[in-house]
């Protein structure tokens, strides 16, 4: 369940990122924002991935 918050919350940021840098205040910091909240979310999927793989082999589903 926290995985799956931390991966909503990293979309959420990446959003804002996107939708600031696409104002008249938006800066290359909200692009970088964008890219590394993208790079969070992805990172934690493959983890989640990952540890439902392993959940599953250990069978503590």
């Amino acid at each position: 369940v926290f995985i799956v918050a931390s991966v909503m919350l990293s979309l959420m940021m990446a959003v804002w990122g996107g939708v600031t840098y696409g104002t008249l205040r938006g800066t290359g910091w909200h692009l970088v924002t964008v890219v590394g909240a993208l790079v969070v979310a992805g990172l934690l999927a493959a983890y989640l991935v990952k540890f439902v793989q392993k959940t599953r082999e250990l069978r503590l589903d």
